[in-house]
This record gives C-alpha cells, sequence and structure tokens, in this order.
C-alpha cells in the first residue's frame, strides 16, 4: 500500500501504508524517544497532530492495554523509518499494525526520517496530510495548506472528559483494559488522605496513578469547569493537568486558576503549567519546532540538580512576562534556556512544564508530586 505525505510548503516524502488505510491531516512534529510509541499515541497531548518517530525500528514489541494512556491513540497519523509486521515481547496483545488499524490511525513507513526531521527543524512544525488514497501531491499540498493551524485553536476541551468521574485506580485500570497494580500501590488507595481535582485538559494515565500513590483521592472534571464548582467540592489541591493545543484560547481555564488563587494549592504540568503562566500575567509562544521526547535535560534552578525529562508541548511561557516579583522561575531547559518551571513567592501554586510522571530518568521528577502532596499538607494545617 504506497503513501505519500505533502507538507504545506511542497515537500514530499513517498513511503509504505500500515495501519488504517486512508488519509490523515494534522501539524507534523517529531518525538525522539527511543521506546513508548504505544504511550505517544495514546497522549492527548497528541490531538491534532502527525508524529514523526526518530528512532528507525518502530512497532517490534506490539503493544497491550497496560500501556495505553487513554481510552485510544490521539495522533491523527504516524511516520516511521521501519514498522514490524510482528511483536517480540512476552506483553505483547496486538501487533502494532493491527492496533493502528483497530483504531483508525494511518502509518507511513519506509520514509528518511532523518531527512523528514531535519526539514522540521529547519523550517519549523508545518502542517501535513498522509494520503493512501490521492496519488496526486499537488493536490495533497493544498489540502496540507487549507488545514486549521495550531495557533489560536483550543483543543483542550475537545479531548477533555465530558463529565466528572472518580479516578480510584482499579476501576479505571479496568476501564482501561486492565492493568495489574503493585501491592504498594493497592495498599496506598486504601489511605487515601487528600482530596484532589484534576483539571482534564489532555490527561494521561500514569498522572492519576502517581497522584493515587500520593494518598490522594482524585475526582477528574471537565476542562471548562468553574472555578466555584470545584471549591464547593471542598478539594485539599487542585491539579492541571497537560493537553493539546495553543493554551491563550483557554481562557475559560485561566479565569479559574485566578479565582482559585490563594483559595486552594494548585499544581500544573505542561498545559496545565501555560495556563498558570498566563493566570499570573505572563504570557505564551509558539516554539519552532517544540519538544517532544524523553531526553531533555532540565536543571532545577533551587537545588542545582539536572533531571532528564519527558516532553510533549509546541508552546511555552515567556520568562521576561512573569512578575519577578511576585513569581520564582524554578526550572530551566539546558538544551535552548527555555523556562520549565515556576512557584508563586506567597500563595500555593507551582508548574513544571515537562512530564513528571514518566520515567525517563527515570525517578528524577517524582519529588514534584511529593511536593505537591506536603503544599496540601501545609495548606490543611
Amino acid at each position: 500500500m504506497l503513501a505519500i505525505l505533502a507538507l504545506e510548503d511542497g515537500r514530499i516524502f513517498r513511503g509504505v501504508g500500515h495501519g488504517h488505510p486512508g488519509e490523515c491531516q494534522g501539524e507534523v512534529v517529531f518525538n525522539t524517544s527511543l521506546t513508548g510509541y504505544q504511550e505517544i499515541a495514546t497522549d492527548p497531548s497528541y490531538a491534532g497532530q502527525i508524529v514523526v518517530l526518530t528512532n528507525p525500528q518502530i512497532g517490534n514489541y506490539g503493544t497491550n492495554r497496560a500501556d495505553n494512556e487513554s481510552t485510544k491513540p490521539y495522533i491523527e497519523g504516524l511516520i516511521v523509518r521501519e514498522f514490524s509486521q510482528i511483536s517480540s515481547n512476552w506483553r505483547s496483545e496486538q501487533v502494532t499494525d493491527e492496533y493502528m488499524e483497530r483504531y483508525f490511525v494511518p502509518v507511513l513507513a519506509e520514509v528518511d526520517t532523518r531527512a523528514l526531521v531535519r526539514h522540521l527543524r529547519t523550517h519549523g512544525v508545518m502542517r501535513g496530510v498522509i494520503s493512501t488514497q490521492v496519488s496526486d501531491p499537488d493536490e495533497l499540498v493544498r489540502r496540507a495548506q487549507s488545514i486549521r493551524k495550531m495557533d489560536g485553536t483550543d483543543l483542550a476541551k475537545v479531548v477533555s472528559t465530558k463529565s466528572a468521574y472518580a479516578f480510584d485506580g482499579v476501576d479505571a485500570g479496568h476501564e482501561m483494559g486492565g492493568f495489574s497494580l503493585a501491592s504498594d500501590f493497592e495498599s496506598n488507595i486504601k489511605e487515601q488522605k487528600f482530596h484532589v481535582i484534576a483539571y482534564d485538559f489532555g490527561i494521561k494515565r500514569n498522572i492519576l496513578r502517581m497522584l493515587t500513590r500520593e494518598n490522594c483521592r482524585v475526582t477528574v472534571v471537565p476542562a471548562e469547569t468553574a472555578a466555584e464548582d470545584t471549591l464547593a467540592l471542598k478539594p485539599d489541591g487542585v491539579f492541571l493537568s497537560n493537553g493539546p493545543g495553543d493554551p491563550e484560547p483557554v481562557d475559560y481555564a485561566v479565569r479559574a486558576i485566578r479565582e482559585m488563587l490563594g483559595r486552594v494549592p494548585i499544581f500544573g504540568i505542561c498545559l496545565g503549567h501555560q495556563l498558570c503562566g498566563l493566570a499570573l500575567g505572563g504570557r505564551t509562544y509558539k516554539l519552532k519546532f517544540g519538544h517532544h521526547g524523553g531526553n531533555h535535560p532540565v536543571r532545577n534552578q533551587v537545588t542545582g540538580r539536572v533531571e532528564i525529562t519527558a516532553h510533549n508541548h509546541n508552546f511555552a511561557v515567556d520568562p521576561d512576562s512573569v512578575n519577578a516579583n511576585e513569581v520564582e522561575l524554578t526550572h530551566v531547559n539546558l538544551n535552548d534556556q527555555t523556562l520549565e518551571g515556576l512557584r508563586h513567592k506567597t500563595l500555593p501554586l507551582f508548574s513544571v512544564q515537562y512530564h513528571p510522571e514518566a520515567a525517563p530518568g527515570p525517578h528524577d521528577s517524582h519529588y514534584l508530586f511529593r511536593d505537591f502532596r506536603q503544599m496540601m499538607e501545609e495548606w490543611k494545617g
């Protein structure tokens, strides 16, 4: 099955189609992680995007229900160098080709991904179309140019849950197809000391598991939940999740954060971090090709410690736009000096741009969940 990728600037890549036969469109980004293609595919932060994986061999260990970060893949399409037709892992429940076909994700393989990534690094991320149906590259380029840009697009409310639900670790595991829980995790479920309201802008399951490990009873609420409705639940803390799209149109969440500031401890990551920056009077901007991968060095400015972190974002908070009298800049990316974390100097709020629930370090950033628990303990008095 022949397939074509057409970028909005006219660049064409031809290869072999796998997964779902058909067509997909979105913003084309690249991810530098060596493993975790299933977690990448099911991360809601990738909604509206076609993902290029720089690791040349993809699909070789198959897929399983335990590794899903959400109920389905959210990537629009996948581009790889080599796509395995077999699974070579005892945990595999379904070969990756069948998995992608089942969830209608087109896969483009046998592509020079190094050339494609160099093109995106040089010219920036751009809109693209993958098709196994249309062979006219000029027509596909026109379609790519007509795709709505990510700038100014609110995707958080698109991927968010439509109604609130309780996460207890066990039921959610059955919902996701059942993942085995370690005995220490199951014991912690019985010791729920804090009630956390988690805003779902595209939340990943492992974030919820990490919160539960810190003795939290978690209630997940839709992205557009008003501050008064959250505070009426008398939470011990509020968590602001990761998510896709531009943070600026998510003004309803910015208003909610401002109304909750100083009334309840707040912890945000990724999109949640960007929303905290906006709520504190800062500005956000779009990166040239974003941060996507599990190998980003981030320095904790407070301790001087360097963490190896996982990233998935196209936007960042402008550090010069934040009021230095009120906000401490706590983390910085050592690759490009972008802002990776902040903390309010007097009110209980902190946030980071990267994903502390991921494990590239492997445990470098888990302390942030403990910091959140400590903040709630101090607030509770």
